[in-house]
């Protein structure tokens, strides 16, 4: 399995508009970062994880050729607004694209695409999103998928195991049993806004190291991080085994 990483920054991004503090003024490119989105290869198959608001950017950067399947973690603009930006996908393969969720999660994207559903004209195009509520394990080919559900302070957010890999973004809390559901995996990616102050909604570096090792995996990458987080100290301050990711990153698990 080959995971990229599309983008590993916050609902605003990195550089922010207006800001100039010494990252969003970096020219190291690990401190430009796109919102969060991963897109993960199994074979054949094509999975992305989130459809963030730069989807379209990442997709020509990173050469997505295709999509079998996308992945919700929850509702929120940064995660879903890509969606609009799928339509090209639709047309080449000549079908919708299946899209999971919780019910929650999909409610979401159906009040915010509500032209995809209705019997609108549909001279400008629009979307074929095939809604799919996730209720337990997916089984898609050649890859298991779990859902995790995990806490975003204001809602739930689902997190996804696949095999040895975990993926829990925008998460404040793991309640128990999600932290028994992922155990035992081989490589972590979670979220880390800043250092401080704390956050109702996101963790912070060392909420999500204390979370990394609570749940005891052997790779922990840091996402979803804000201007606050200089890629390169970070880096050099985290235990053996952690490390921040960066736009770009590929896997090859």
């Amino acid at each position: 399995m080959k995971v990229t990483f599309l983008g590993t920054g916050t609902s605003v991004g990195v550089p922010v508009v207006g800001c100039r503090c010494p990252v969003c003024s970096s020219r190291d490119p690990r401190n430009h970062r796109l919102r969060q989105s991963i897109w993960i290869r199994q074979g054949e198959l094509s999975v992305l994880i989130d459809a963030a608001v730069d989807f379209r950017q990442q997709a020509l950067r990173f050469g997505i050729r295709c999509l079998d399947a996308i992945l919700l973690t929850h509702p929120h603009a940064d995660h879903i607004l890509g969606l609009d930006d799928t339509r090209p996908y639709a047309y080449w393969q000549k079908s919708s694209l299946p899209v999971y969720g919780s019910r929650t999660t999909l409610e979401g994207v159906r009040r915010t695409f509500w032209y995809a559903f209705e019997p609108v004209p549909q001279g400008g195009g629009v979307p074929r999103l095939e809604l799919r509520p996730l209720e337990g394990p997916l089984l898609l080919p050649g890859l298991a998928v779990t859902p995790v559900e995990a806490d975003h302070g204001s809602m739930p957010v689902t997190g996804y195991r696949m095999d040895g890999f975990a993926y829990l973004t925008d998460c404040k809390r793991i309640p128990g049993e999600a932290v028994a559901a992922l155990r035992g995996v081989d490589t972590l990616v979670i979220n880390a806004l800043r250092r401080r102050p704390d956050h109702p909604t996101h963790m912070t570096v060392a909420e999500a190291l204390a979370a990394a090792e609570e749940i005891g995996p052997r790779r922990t990458y840091l996402i979803h991080m804000g201007h606050e987080l200089e890629h390169e100290e970070l880096a050099a301050s985290l235990p053996k085994g952690t490390e921040p990711a960066f736009d770009g990153l590929e896997l090859d698990l």
